[in-house]
């Protein structure tokens, strides 16, 4: 007799396992399958934790989760070739007793998120490939096949949370292919240094605090994308990504673009003398909310990076990811409370989640973004080139007057963007886009 069980997790990113520890924990019957060795032995992140997504699933996750650093202070700098203008906002409020942000190294937190999936109840597959879904004569889907001899392998919904690549969804024909401009490719190092090196070097004095830098302008070198630089507990993770459809362009090597930003002034003094022990790629969805696909069908529910949750803007994923997987898991376990299908018409309910939640709200507030930056490249390079100018102009003591130090920066801000108009343009056209 084919096994059958409530529902089918695919991918055991933290999509996924929100989704199968939401389920599992209700008491329906859960099959979650990935394709790495162990559970997120594929999985790729910067790696900034937010707590609310996961204390909505497990509340108490602090007492045993694997976390490095809370995060106390945030770093903004824009780069041109030898300087960055930066600002940062710092707060002891931060030293809360259940802090906001921590930072993780993305293989023991998933095996220990993958533990409580486990622990709630649900089967977990690893080393196994969904190959395609199983659809009834009407179309709907009820199971999968996967690389593994034993046939078919049943459930009343079937949860994609296969990330960005979404190659089991396209099979299927429940979304398009990506386009390159809708996706990012993100190269990231690990870098270790004694824990009291970390902390003189990023000015922590708590045990458990933390420092983020998101890094903008001259890093990506004319190419719509960031840095970022975040500290661990006894590591540096640093990491640089750009849209694919850019680096096709440019043909520049991604681990070239990552040495460069390793070799900038700013940066290279915080990892002297680090030993560099991982280096690791990965895609991320980029499109934003008008990249979206369609997101439930008869017995299938689409979640995470699969579903392009992500918030480029504010460099947010994993609350996203975790957020779209609990509603989903919510919705089913309601679903079947009721005892009604998980079709289309029913599954309606997690898209109402989805357009009530903060996930939907934010895609669609900056909906604009991703088409503003691609079409105009130079918003990353001609105004952190001119701030740089204006500042080192200001701040050097030389005889002349401040007057003719304004002058200077206002022409370097017009000469680094070609004239007024297209300072006025570009203004304009990024009012429109926060809207």
């Amino acid at each position: 007799m084919a096994e059958h069980f409530d529902a089918i997790v695919v991918g055991a990113g933290p999509s996924g396992n929100a989704a199968a520890y939401t389920m599992a924990k209700a008491g329906l019957s859960v099959l979650q399958i990935d394709r790495g060795e162990y559970p997120g032995s594929k999985n790729v992140q910067g790696a900034i934790l937010y707590a609310d997504a996961l204390e909505r699933v497990i509340p108490d996750f602090r007492e045993d989760a694997p976390l490095e650093r809370h995060v106390v202070e945030q770093r903004m700098w824009f780069l041109d070739e030898t300087s960055h203008t930066g600002a940062h906002y710092r707060s002891d409020d931060f030293n809360e007793a259940k802090p906001n942000r921590y930072t993780i190294l993305r293989a023991p937190f998933d095996k220990w998120f993958s533990s409580k999936v486990r622990e709630a109840g649900a089967i977990l597959i690893c080393e196994t490939t969904v190959t395609e879904l199983v659809k009834d004569a009407r179309g709907r889907v009820i199971g999968v096949l996967t690389d593994r001899e034993g046939g078919a392998i049943y459930a009343d919904i079937v949860v994609l949370g296969e990330g960005v690549n979404g190659l089991i969804g396209q099979r299927a024909g429940l979304r398009p292919e990506l386009k390159p401009a809708h996706v990012a490719l993100a190269v990231k190092e690990t870098h270790f240094l004694p824990e009291e090196t970390v902390r003189e070097r990023f000015n922590l004095q708590g045990e458990e605090d933390g420092v983020v830098i998101e890094v903008f302008g001259g890093v990506s070198s004319g190419m719509v994308g960031t840095g970022f630089l975040y500290t661990n507990r006894e590591s540096i993770s640093i990491g640089v990504g750009c849209l694919i459809s850019d680096f096709a362009e440019t043909r520049i090597p991604p681990y070239e673009l990552l040495d460069r930003f390793k070799a900038h002034p700013s940066v290279a003094p915080l990892l002297k003398g680090s030993e560099m022990k991982e280096y690791v790629a990965h895609l991320i969805p980029e499109g934003g909310y008008n990249a979206i696909p369609r997101l439930t069908g008869d017995g299938w529910a689409i979640i995470g990076d699969a579903g392009q949750f992500v918030n480029a803007v504010h460099r947010e994923g994993s609350n996203l990811a975790m957020t779209t997987g609990r509603l989903v898991g919510e919705t089913v376990v309601q679903l079947k409370a009721e005892g009604k299908p998980c079709t289309d018409a029913n599954l309606k309910l997690y898209r109402d989640k989805l357009a009530g939640s903060f996930v939907m709200k934010d895609l669609k507030k900056y909906r604009k973004v991703p088409a503003l930056l691609e079409k105009n490249k130079h918003l990353l390079t001609a105004y952190p080139n001119a701030m740089s100018q204006a500042l080192q102009s200001m701040l050097r003591v030389d005889g002349a007057s401040k007057r003719e130090k304004e002058g200077q920066a206002l022409a370097a801000l017009k000469k680094n963007r070609g004239s007024w108009a297209g300072v006025a343009t570009d203004m304009f056209k990024l009012a429109r886009a926060w809207r």
